[in-house]
């Protein structure tokens, strides 16, 4: 047996032990360079976390399962658990169902057994507390009986790694292409090699298993074609709010006027920038209008008006450069400022976005003084041109019939 698996039989030995003893606190597994934590509430698995990579996983595993939902980090208390904060809000706010978190905090438990069995010489001790148990944190956790089948999963996925040959490599390293190779030489591959998404990314974009996705690299590791690196975690939900609104004020000062109000509209699939943008827009004082669905937020465009777009170039259902030209060719939009979020900032990509109509580009993932200073831009162009006009009325259902034609 592979010093991998012996680590997940610790762990499950340990869980079942304090499972039937009723226990509150924390079992932490560790080594050197980081630990991991597993939260139990009487007995019931409440939460894990590998010490790694806790916002992509989140922001992976809630996408998946559940890519509608858009958390508000602004309702947060403080940092500790803010994954569990988030998915009491989403509860709260009739957002997700009991049965979408608790399978939120599954496929989470999953991944950071997987990571925690990855752990060489690692290390388990068990920290307990008195928390009181609430309703709504029993009614998520997890008992043993839930627990034990994910543990024979991860296992297995163990194993066929183990198999594969891949056991000195770890799911949370992003590949990366060497320069000077084109990426679309390479297929399907080519658009995730970038060094900014880990195995575990590109294994959920393309709906693989890990293994399989790794597996699919190591002809081109090999060759020194794509290397392994680590790469940090996305921005932490509540980091960024002091930044934004700090940007803010620093753009404001030595200036006579007054603070601007606006409406901003964030066009993306990706729950992850669209919450990112929204901490930088309302950290620093303006509206947002959050839509993941272009083809079903057309009518909420006509209906605020906002002031200016943000807009993805790159979603799965729909096309940034055809929504960009329809909404130039409605009247509403025709002089609104639209900002193209892209992670290709090439003189190609932005040639073709001009050319159907896109006002400036914004680089993934959004920067926040960046953001802020095109913002402030162009509602300062918006302030100096504006003149009383009679608003065009457009038809909702024909806007919607027309976009669905051009994607």
């Amino acid at each position: 047996m592979t010093a991998t698996v012996n680590t997940l039989k610790l762990i499950a030995e340990q869980l079942n032990v304090l499972c039937q003893k009723r226990a509150t606190g924390e079992l932490v597994i560790g080594n050197s360079q980081t630990k991991g934590r597993i939260y139990l509430l009487s007995g019931r698995l409440l939460y894990a976390k590998a010490g790694i990579h806790e916002t992509r996983r989140w922001n992976r595993i809630t996408k998946r399962l559940v890519p509608d939902w858009i958390p508000n980090p602004k309702e947060l208390h403080d940092a500790h658990m803010w994954e569990y904060q988030l998915l009491y809000q989403g509860i709260n706010h009739k957002q997700i169902t009991v049965v979408q978190a608790k399978a939120i905090i599954r496929a989470i438990a999953q991944e950071v057994f997987f990571d925690l069995g990855c752990y060489g010489n690692a290390t388990i001790e068990w920290q307990e507390n008195s928390k009181q148990a609430t309703e709504i944190a029993l009614s998520l956790s997890l008992s043993y009986l839930e627990v034990d089948p994910d543990i024979s999963k991860v296992v297995a996925l163990q194993r066929q790694w183990q198999s594969a040959g891949l056991g000195n490599l770890s799911p949370t390293l992003a590949p990366v292409l060497r320069t000077g190779v084109n990426p679309s030489a390479l297929g399907v591959f080519g658009r995730y090699l970038n060094g900014q998404s880990t195995l575990w990314d590109i294994s959920v974009q393309l709906g693989k298993s890990v293994t399989n996705v790794t597996k699919a690299l190591i002809p081109l590791l090999k060759k020194r074609i794509v290397q392994l690196k680590k790469i940090t975690d996305l921005p932490h939900p509540l980091a960024g709010m002091d930044k934004a609104a700090s940007s803010s004020a620093r753009q404001s000062r030595g200036s006579q006027e007054p603070s601007r109000e606006g409406l901003i509209a964030c066009i993306d699939d990706s729950p992850v920038i669209l919450q990112t943008l929204k901490k930088i827009l309302e950290g620093a004082g303006y509206k947002t209008l959050a839509i993941n669905e272009p083809m079903r937020g057309v009518a909420k465009l006509i209906e605020n008006q906002p002031d200016i777009i943000i807009l993805d170039l790159v979603m799965p259902n729909a096309s940034g450069y055809s929504v960009c030209k329809f909404l130039r060719q409605t009247s509403v939009f025709e002089k609104t400022p639209i900002i193209v979020l892209t992670s290709r900032d090439t003189l190609i990509d932005r040639n073709r976005a001009k050319l159907v109509g896109a006002s400036d580009f914004l680089g993934k993932p959004p920067d926040a003084e960046k953001t802020l200073a095109l913002v402030e831009k162009y509602l300062e162009e918006i302030a100096e041109k504006k003149q009383t006009t009679d608003q065009i009325p457009v038809d909702v259902g024909v806007a919607n019939s027309a976009l669905s034609r051009n994607l």
